[in-house]
């Protein structure tokens, strides 16, 4: 799921998810709207924090990964196919487990939050790729030059010393 290259755009999509989705379902437990009447730490917690901090930041890193370099029809179309899915299937546990109730919450309101936090999170992302430096590819020799950038130019023999 995680690669070294972009695992900095991958954790901050992660953590800023699990931030926003917690913030939206603590809003949306206080209000009544949703109740969990069986979630992992209920006496700590309103939340379900197994879906707030975990799936659903891993769900939008994998969604942001595939919508990394989309064009924009191309990103409403794949944002479909996950807040669809959810919606229907949130609808479903529902009304046949107790995960959770909804009182005055349907499948639309859950299509709504899903597509929000997904463009917020998106947006950012699209924030961090115009503020992130354009990665330059390095061959052998630039990565030699590049690794004594600090160092004299006296220091010639040690350098050819190390690389040859």
């Amino acid at each position: 799921m995680f690669r070294k290259p972009k695992l900095n755009v991958w954790l901050t999509v992660f953590f800023l998810k699990g931030v926003i989705s917690s913030i939206i379902d603590n809003i949306v437990v206080k209000s009544g709207r949703v109740k969990y009447p069986v979630r992992p730490l209920s006496k700590i917690f309103d939340i379900n924090i197994l879906y707030d901090y975990l799936f659903f930041p891993m769900l939008s890193v994998l969604w942001v990964r595939m919508s990394y370099n989309a064009k924009p029809l191309t990103m409403v179309i794949q944002s479909l196919c996950f807040s669809v899915p959810m919606s229907i299937l949130q609808w479903v546990f529902a009304k046949k487990t107790k995960l959770f109730q909804w009182n005055n919450w349907t499948p639309l309101h859950t299509f709504v939050s899903v597509n929000f936090t997904l463009w917020i999170v998106r947006g950012f992302v699209g924030l961090l790729k115009k503020l992130e430096p354009k990665a330059v590819i390095q061959n052998h020799e630039n990565l030699e030059d590049d690794i004594f950038v600090f160092s004299d130019s006296n220091d010639e023999q040690v350098r050819n010393s190390q690389f040859h």
